[in-house]
């Protein structure tokens, strides 16, 4: 920290207001969002139904267009009124933005590994789900400070257990 940063009483300061930063922000998620809804209006479907209500496209195209309406609405605050306060924000922490790139690494790697459906290993079908899904979450955690067994062990195993059981076995949702 500088002295800059910090108050005479040696207190930290908030960031300042930054009309770019929100405009920034909004421009990004306006984009992104209309992206997806692109893409939510390009799902094939098997069966064009005339009358039919709902389709593969419904939701994600609901979702896009409310994330689009919330994004825009986003834009036009940030461009017409004043830049806001931003004492309730804390300073970025001294191991945040290795905490960011880490996280994006290991849940980039987990979305590849979750294209590997399974593996033949000693001549059985190995599933990789289960053990790519609580090898992530206990990587998050190690990450994010959890050292406990509980906190490393016991919840991976157990969330994984509970989405496996309930969308790969009961629902028959492929995972």
């Amino acid at each position: 920290m500088t002295a800059d940063d910090t108050t005479e009483a040696g207190e930290a300061t908030s960031p300042r207001p930054s009309r770019a930063l929100e405009i920034i922000t909004a421009a990004i998620a306006t984009a992104f969002m209309a992206g997806y809804l692109v893409m939510a209006t390009q799902i094939p479907l098997r069966t064009e139904g005339v009358g039919a209500a709902m389709t593969a496209r419904t939701w994600p195209s609901v979702l896009g267009v409310s994330g689009l309406i919330v994004a825009i609405i986003l834009l036009v605050v940030a461009v017409t009124r004043p830049v806001p306060v931003r004492s309730d924000i804390e300073r970025i922490s001294a191991g945040g933005p290795l905490r960011v790139v880490l996280t994006i690494v290991i849940s980039a790697v987990f979305v590849a590994l979750w294209g590997v459906q399974s593996i033949i290993m000693a001549g059985y079908r190995i599933q990789l789900f289960p053990i790519v899904a609580a090898l992530y979450l206990f990587a998050l955690l190690w990450v994010y400070g959890h050292r406990g067994w509980i906190g490393l062990i016991a919840y991976p195993v157990g969330l994984t257990a509970f989405i496996y059981i309930l969308f790969g076995i009961v629902l028959r949702i492929p995972l």
